[in-house]
């Protein structure tokens, strides 16, 4: 089966640290470990790789050492979102001579904008490079989302924005933005839990976190939604659902660094503050459902 380019499993990276400084041999060495797991992109500093804590200078650096492990095998997306329209347009900018392949771009956070303004914030980026924009929505985090509406006119007038990362949590909406543009406009899902459902009704991939640590694992399930096996996917999903759900229970990445750092994916489970250490009831949630899911893969 050949996906589309930016469809398909999507991992959004965690950025590893050690002694709380960005740990690059580590990441090479989980970009490396997606590559061969047969991931269909990766995407740096976006949530997952804790872009709001990292400094410009790590923030760029991180997006170059992936393009470099990378290698031109899959694509790279960088996140280059901000809630200032300047510097949402400065990384993106900058990602782009780096050499990324596309942008992960969240809508402006804190400030709330009006829906007028989360337009002008999109058109001052996608101004700002020719590669792929992936919008990204996801209103728990921001405090906004972005319209329908706004997603109308930013693809009328943008070819190159094509794309939206969907995490609102909602089979309605992702119904609501196929039903305005169909094929017109890529959905990725932007929560693992409900990959199966958004693209039941048509979203063609996800942003993932859990492909982190079970990179075969998500993309077979993506894989057979997109061949339109919904039997075999409820059946992938049902097995993987407690681990999704298990790398949620505290705010991302913290769990899925936890269970990383437990299969040597990486040599620290280590956030940065605000984040807090996983405690102990969720490191037992997440061992019991990674045992669970290892249990079922021998049946």
């Amino acid at each position: 089966m050949k996906k589309r380019p930016l469809t398909g499993t999507i991992t959004a990276l965690v950025t590893p640290f050690r002694k709380q400084a960005v740990a690059y041999d580590d990441l090479v060495t989980l970009v490396e470990a997606q590559i061969k797991a047969g991931i269909d992109g990766i995407v740096p500093v976006g949530t997952t790789g804790e872009s709001p804590t990292l400094s410009h200078d790590e923030h760029l650096e991180v997006i170059r050492a992936s393009i470099a492990a990378a290698r031109g095998r899959v694509p790279v997306i960088a996140g280059t979102g901000s809630n200032s329209t300047a510097e949402a347009v400065e990384l993106t900018s900058l990602a782009t001579e780096a050499g990324a392949d596309a942008v992960l771009v969240v809508a402006p956070y804190y400030n709330k904008p009006s829906q007028e303004g989360v337009f002008g914030y999109f058109c001052a980026v996608a101004e700002a490079t020719d590669k792929p924009v992936i919008l990204y929505s996801i209103p728990g985090r921001c405090g906004i989302e972005i319209s329908v509406g706004v997603v109308e006119r930013l693809r009328a007038r943008y070819p190159h924005v094509a794309h939206i990362k969907e995490a609102g949590g909602s089979v309605d909406r992702v119904d609501q933005l196929k039903q305005a543009l169909g094929k017109d406009l890529t959905v990725l899902s932007g929560d693992d839990a409900l990959t199966l459902p958004f693209m039941a009704v048509g979203a063609e991939g996800v942003i993932s976190v859990a492909s982190n640590l079970l990179p075969r694992e998500v993309g077979r399930l993506v894989d057979l939604a997109l061949a339109n096996d919904f039997a075999k996917a409820a059946a992938a999903h049902r097995r993987l659902y407690p681990v999704f759900k298990s790398l949620f229970l505290e705010p991302n990445p913290v769990p899925v660094k936890f269970a990383m750092q437990g299969a040597g994916l990486i040599g620290s489970a280590e956030v940065r503050g605000p984040l807090s250490p996983i405690t102990k009831p969720t490191k037992a949630a997440v061992l019991a459902a990674l045992a669970a899911f290892e249990a079922s893969s021998k049946k």
